[in-house]
């Protein structure tokens, strides 16, 4: 453990998820020096459409935040 779940828009390939994935488990290490072997990352994906209800679930209506967004997500409809 720890859990990383990285939310995207859909369109990039398997490749940049893998390296997306591999360079926020590395910096994970360095931020709290956890063991590699222990992180998984997951990349999930969705549409413009599905990312306006996923916006409010996961970012505005989250206590969880750490880092806030500065954009409005219409922008990406």
């Amino acid at each position: 453990m720890p859990h990383i779940t990285i939310k995207m828009l859909k369109g990039r390939t398997d490749e940049q998820k893998k390296k997306a994935a591999d360079q926020v488990a590395a910096a994970l290490v360095e931020a709290i020096g956890c063991n590699p072997d222990h992180i998984s990352v997951a990349v999930e994906d969705f549409t413009p459409v599905e990312w306006q209800d996923e916006f409010r679930k996961e970012v505005t209506e989250s206590s969880h935040i750490y880092k806030e967004p500065n954009y409005d997500p219409k922008d990406v409809l």
